[in-house]
């Protein structure tokens, strides 16, 4: 997902739209320059998206590297939260999630998908872990993680324009493309190789 916010105002206009632009171009520059805030201990900030869009997609090798970086107490944090988490959706359930949990025939919460072929849904590990992402960045974009001081990034103009940023962007954007031969008046070149059979 790519998210590019634009300031259309003037620099010396201080609206509040003006602030909040800024803080939220701050933040997403942020994200661009620090890719490791999507770590495994961003997990604790959703449990159940994280169980649902990561760790259904681990292999049991990943999940034993990740738990063994967490360390113990990590281990039983996360499935403190994870389990209180469950327990919250299933005392107050949502209409609209495609995930919802019910009491098993042992007392153990389980998870059901609404419909599992669903469009939008992951099919996918790298599709997953897209959605997981995205999800976060948002989050983070509207500043709803509660364990981040956000004031160290709102408040620091480094994170501001930077032309040498937005050149590099547009360097790898240009090296993307596949190039394409014009002819003289724009229209693309079609037909002709450009070696001559006479």
């Amino acid at each position: 997902m790519t998210v590019v916010l634009r300031d259309t105002f003037p620099v010396a206009d201080n609206s509040a739209n003006h602030r909040r632009i800024v803080i939220k171009n701050r933040r997403k520059r942020y994200l661009d320059t620090h890719p490791e805030y999507f770590s495994s201990e961003l997990e604790l900030a959703d449990p159940l998206l994280y169980d649902r869009l990561v760790r259904h997609f681990q292999t049991s090798a990943e999940r034993t590297a990740e738990d063994r970086a967490k360390g113990w107490s990590g281990i039983v944090e996360a499935d403190i939260e994870r389990s209180e988490a469950k327990l919250q959706a299933l005392a107050n359930p949502d209409p609209n999630a495609t995930v919802t949990y019910r009491l098993g025939e042992d007392g153990e919460i389980v998870e059901e998908d609404a419909d599992e072929d669903m469009d939008g849904n992951p099919q996918t590990k790298e599709q997953a872990l897209e959605e997981w992402k995205s999800v976060m960045t948002l989050r983070f974009l509207a500043g709803d993680d509660d364990d981040f001081e956000y004031e160290t990034v709102d408040e620091d103009e480094r994170l501001d324009f930077c032309p040498e940023a937005e050149r590099d962007m547009e360097e790898a954007y240009f090296d993307a493309q596949e190039p394409v031969q014009v002819r003289e008046d724009g229209e693309p070149l079609t037909g002709e190789t450009g070696v001559q059979d006479f």
